[in-house]
């Protein structure tokens, strides 16, 4: 009852939309995860394991192939709102990766990056699954939006690596980073915007203006919506994306923004919240992750779109890719496209008026 009544709150302020919209956000395409299952099971046996929510990432997440693309897309294609779109993947996208071969090369002393495409070259050869990614745009199935240029804190990572830690350092030889919520001084690797410091604002401003540049080479347009990997995020850097065309910003109810030496500022947001650089905030406020285990995701998320609904606001739903992807458990993609489905068939039951959007949809919606 305590958990219903804080989400009910949690609604009551923000822009009231006159329609029943449901966007469903899913983040980390793109970036890489765990490269195989043979992996992650020398990693387990060295004792570099997984914990938490964490451990489902490890053991499930990584690049998606044809097959999850295709599941994903067959799978929303079975629906139509009143207006007769399908649901929509917002695919919260990276469009870069480390380039492993060249930092090691240079014996760590800098840090080289690939576009995503070519790590998708190197995981799939003549499957190369992003054929795919701009059919599902084409189709409005499946459009990305950006998630930075990197899921990877660069400047902690790269410290890591010049100290000589050694299971950043094993990892690397695996072709990964993302294991057991490593952190260094506080900062996980996966907090792309995290800072020790302030000095590293200039660096992360380059990855933001470099990153959009890059996503508008690989997709034909620029982003409009901006979700900062793991949520740290300190807010000197929306002047930089605003520059690069950002009009949207994710960003959590209530914002611990990091402004150095381990310091966070607490800042309260809401739906439809305009900065003084005239970007509207997009708040999530509906979780479905079929992949997490002890829970029934349709039913919760159902409740928390009927809550939305009650207070005239849209459901924005996250989601996250390794509910997906099946390369290295094809049960795990098969169960969450199964919940999925549920999840949809009742929603349309339900709301027969329901409309499917993309956030910046949504957002174009506020701004008016």
């Amino acid at each position: 009852m305590k958990g219903a009544l804080n989400k009910n709150i949690s609604n009551i302020i923000g822009k009231n939309i006159n329609k029943k919209i449901v966007v469903i956000e899913s983040d980390d395409w793109g970036s890489i995860r765990m490269p195989s299952k043979k992996v992650f099971k020398e990693m387990n046996q060295k004792g570099i394991d997984s914990y938490g929510d964490t451990a489902r990432f490890n053991k499930y997440d990584t690049l998606a192939s044809k097959s999850d693309l295709t599941a994903l897309f067959e799978t929303l294609s079975l629906f139509r709102d009143i207006q007769g779109n399908t649901p929509v993947f917002t695919a919260v996208s990276v469009v870069a990766n480390p380039d492993f071969i060249k930092i090691r090369d240079n014996d760590f002393r800098k840090y080289y990056y690939e576009p995503f495409t070519k790590t998708l070259e190197q995981y799939y050869g003549i499957n190369n699954p992003f054929p795919l990614w701009l059919e599902g745009i084409k189709n409005k199935l499946f459009v990305p939006q950006f998630h930075g240029r990197e899921h990877l804190n660069v400047a902690v990572w790269m410290n890591a690596l010049r100290e000589n830690d050694i299971e950043t350092r094993y990892t690397f030889e695996q072709g990964c980073w993302g294991f057991n919520n490593k952190h260094r001084h506080g900062i996980t690797y996966q907090a792309a915007f995290d800072i020790e410091n302030k000095e590293e604002l200039d660096q992360q401003e380059e990855i933001i203006k470099d990153g959009l540049d890059l996503f508008e080479k690989k997709f034909g347009y620029r982003a409009k919506y901006f979700v900062p990997p793991n949520g740290p995020f300190n807010n000197k850097l929306e002047k930089i994306s605003f520059d690069g065309g950002i009009k949207f910003m994710s960003k959590s109810k209530i914002q611990f923004e990091p402004i150095g030496n381990g310091i966070n500022r607490k800042v309260f947001h809401y739906l439809g919240q305009k900065n003084k650089l005239g970007q509207y905030y997009i708040t999530r406020n509906c979780f479905f992750e079929p992949s997490a285990p002890g829970k029934d995701w349709v039913d919760s998320c159902l409740k928390e779109i009927s809550i939305a609904f009650r207070w005239h606001k849209p459901a924005v739903i996250s989601s996250h890719r390794v509910n997906y992807i099946g390369v290295h458990s094809s049960l795990n993609r098969d169960n969450s496209l199964h919940k999925l489905t549920r999840l949809l068939e009742n929603v349309l039951k339900t709301w027969s008026d329901v409309q499917f959007l993309t956030t910046d949809m949504l957002g174009e919606i506020i701004a008016k």
